[in-house]
């Protein structure tokens, strides 16, 4: 196998026609990321058609090195969920900043991962499926340098690794994390004694090394009121008991890892996971937090630590890098715009996109609040946005929309362009869902 080199898989992405099957694409293709940076073609100068989904380079930039910088100070890693974009391209980003390494769902993130060079990789579940430890042991045999941690919350989980490495000689042991969860929530253990015993089957084993513990706070809530916080810190101390309880399970010279840290509670997760006293040596504390790259106008705007809405929560400070351009269609009633845009373009699980600002065809220039304006439902390719009386608005003008949930806004596009703030097309960022 040759071991691939994230930089030099980028490279070859900057290089990759854009066909005119891509959203939005379709006047200026065939053209390559790296054509557009040298070109810097105007979003609205005719280059493009629309709907379209844009990426800000400047929060994307400023989100970045902001989200590094409050790892840094906290003394925590990161490693981003790369579950969010499925963009290589955002992922050199990251690491380049100085994320540790890169977090995956499943195993077909993993290939994903690997394809483009990634070198160290925490799955965020655990790996049940036969092909996919396959799969993985034999990358492990192939690569020395490749790091890889995977979840396990049941004494049949450890077994089934444990046969299935065994059988394909794997060649060295792969470290475990074992998940801690919650009552009426998703995979894990439900009691930290549940943990401890998953935990002292994985280091009897010869093919898995006993690396930390793992859990996942965001489904403790979906909201920020004190019972919330306090629900999501007791958890965090229940997780930090579980980190300290594998000291004696896995006495070698590497450091245990606690890692947590969704997008919305991170700095609860640091708080209670750092706060003394600390053991020593100190376990390595990683955060998984992927939302934070590209923020919203929604979700996260209202629950992320540090935002207008949360501002007694220290955090970093997040722009959102999202816009979605639509034009008006139709203006049937009065009070009504249809716009161009709908369920295949944009997110709708978490809350249904905010109308930011109207581009008039007629004066581009002359861009305006969306004030009094609110989209009410979508179509697969139609939104329904109510307007007030006597809005200025008609058919052919852009209207610019915020998102709600960029993890299942990113996978409706395999091509996303990323303008600067003169909304000139800079680079196309390629998805891999």
């Amino acid at each position: 196998m040759t071991v691939r080199d994230l930089s030099t898989a980028v490279a070859a992405l900057r290089a990759r026609q854009v066909g005119p099957c891509e959203k939005g694409f379709g006047p200026v293709a065939p053209v390559t990321a790296a054509e557009l940076a040298g070109q810097r073609p105007g979003l609205f100068g005719g280059a493009f058609s629309f709907p379209l989904l844009v990426l800000r380079d400047a929060a994307l930039r400023q989100n970045i090195e902001a989200m590094a910088a409050y790892c840094a100070a906290a003394g925590v890693d990161l490693a981003p969920h790369g579950k969010t974009t499925m963009a290589p391209q955002l992922f050199a980003r990251q690491l380049a900043a100085g994320a540790w390494g890169m977090t995956a769902a499943t195993p077909s993130h993993l290939r994903v991962y690997r394809e483009f060079g990634v070198p160290r990789i925490l799955l965020a579940n655990e790996l049940t499926d036969p092909a996919g430890i396959a799969w993985l042991a034999a990358e492990l045999a192939a690569d020395p340098g490749f790091d890889c941690y995977v979840y396990v919350d049941s004494l049949p989980g450890v077994r089934l690794l444990d046969d299935a490495l065994t059988a394909a000689a794997a060649g060295r042991r792969l470290p475990v994390l074992v998940e801690l969860g919650q009552m009426g929530g998703r995979a894990g253990c439900r009691t930290v004694a549940d943990a401890l015993t998953v935990a002292k089957a994985a280091a009897a084993t010869d093919s898995l090394r006993l690396a930390g513990a793992a859990g996942y706070e965001g489904s403790v809530g979906h909201d920020a009121t004190p019972a919330t916080l306090d629900a999501v810190a007791a958890f965090c101390r229940d997780l930090r008991e579980l980190g300290d309880g594998l000291r004696e399970l896995a006495p070698g010279p590497d450091r245990l890892i606690v890692t947590a840290g969704g997008s919305s509670f991170f700095d609860i997760v640091v708080h209670e996971l750092t706060a003394p006293p600390v053991a020593d040596p100190a376990p390595r504390i990683v955060l998984r937090s992927g939302a934070y790259l590209t923020h919203d106008h929604g979700r996260y705007a209202a629950l992320t630590p540090g935002g207008p809405d949360q501002p007694d929560r220290t955090g970093p400070q997040l722009a959102p890098a999202f816009e979605l351009w639509a034009h008006v269609l139709s203006r049937p009633e009065p009070g009504l715009a249809v716009l161009s845009a709908g369920r295949r373009d944009v997110a709708f699980d978490t809350g249904l996109p905010r109308p930011l600002r109207v581009r008039p065809q007629a004066g581009p220039g002359d861009e305006a609040a969306a004030d009094g304006m609110t989209v009410t439902k979508l179509d697969d390719q139609h939104a329904y946005m109510s307007v007030p009386p006597g809005a200025a608005l008609t058919p052919g003008d852009l209207v610019c929309l915020g998102i709600s949930h960029p993890c299942t806004t990113f996978d409706k596009w395999r091509v996303v362009p990323v303008v600067d703030d003169g909304y000139r097309v800079v680079d196309a960022i390629h998805t891999f869902f």
